[in-house]
């Protein structure tokens, strides 16, 4: 099936931006006194938001005002090194810029914080994304629906007509929560087991397989 709008997740799905999330959560580990985390934790952490990120990051029993504390200090550290490392997937620009030539409606719809959202979406993808939405303030979080109904309504496009891509098992319950069709991507957080096990049906391996799903 061919689609008219396209939601894609952005981390571990569009960007590759696992080495500039550890980076923060360790600074912000450093910061309050606790001890880092490995690539993989930081890896197996993401996917919820920030506040998930910086909960898990933080040792087991750690108290609220802590939390609140370190999630502050790690938001506006990451804020200002968000684009210190972090890049599209090779062939991720090609994939959209042939998306786009195709008359297709892409969007970004992540857990980041909206305004952080915003500014990679502008630094990375040159104007392709016609939304670009993140976590805010009036709509709860993948996987909840509201971000992608958020998206198709600014879009101006049907569920029927949509499709949701990401790369975790959060991705998986988002697509089934907001009823759209799901194509998993196994270059990003998650395995290709990880992913079954979520649930997808169907996965793509490359940039090239998703193209050619999305244009089947």
């Amino acid at each position: 099936m061919s689609y008219q709008s396209i939601l894609f997740d952005l981390d571990g799905t569009l960007l590759d931006t696992l080495y500039d999330l550890y980076a923060s959560v360790n600074a912000t580990l450093r910061q309050f006194g606790r001890p880092e985390r490995t690539m993989d934790e930081v890896r197996r952490f993401t996917g919820n938001g920030a506040e998930h990120l910086i909960r898990c990051a933080l040792p087991d029993g750690a108290a609220e005002h802590e939390v609140r504390e370190a999630l502050a200090w790690y938001q506006s550290h990451y804020a200002a090194h968000c684009m210190d490392n972090t890049k599209p997937y090779a062939g991720i620009m090609p994939l959209l810029e042939r998306l786009h030539k195709a008359g297709k409606l892409l969007a970004v719809v992540s857990n980041k914080p909206d305004r952080a959202v915003k500014l990679l979406s502008a630094e990375h993808f040159q104007g392709l994304m016609r939304v670009s939405i993140g976590e805010g303030p009036g709509k709860r979080r993948k996987p909840w629906p509201d971000t992608v109904d958020a998206a198709l309504e600014e879009l101006g496009s049907k569920k029927a007509e949509a499709v949701y891509i990401g790369d975790s098992e959060v991705d998986a319950a988002t697509a089934k929560n907001a009823g759209l069709p799901l194509i998993a991507v196994s270059w990003g957080f998650r395995s290709r087991d990880e992913l079954r096990a979520a649930g997808a049906e169907r996965i793509a391996d490359t940039p090239e397989e998703l193209l050619e799903l999305l244009l089947a």
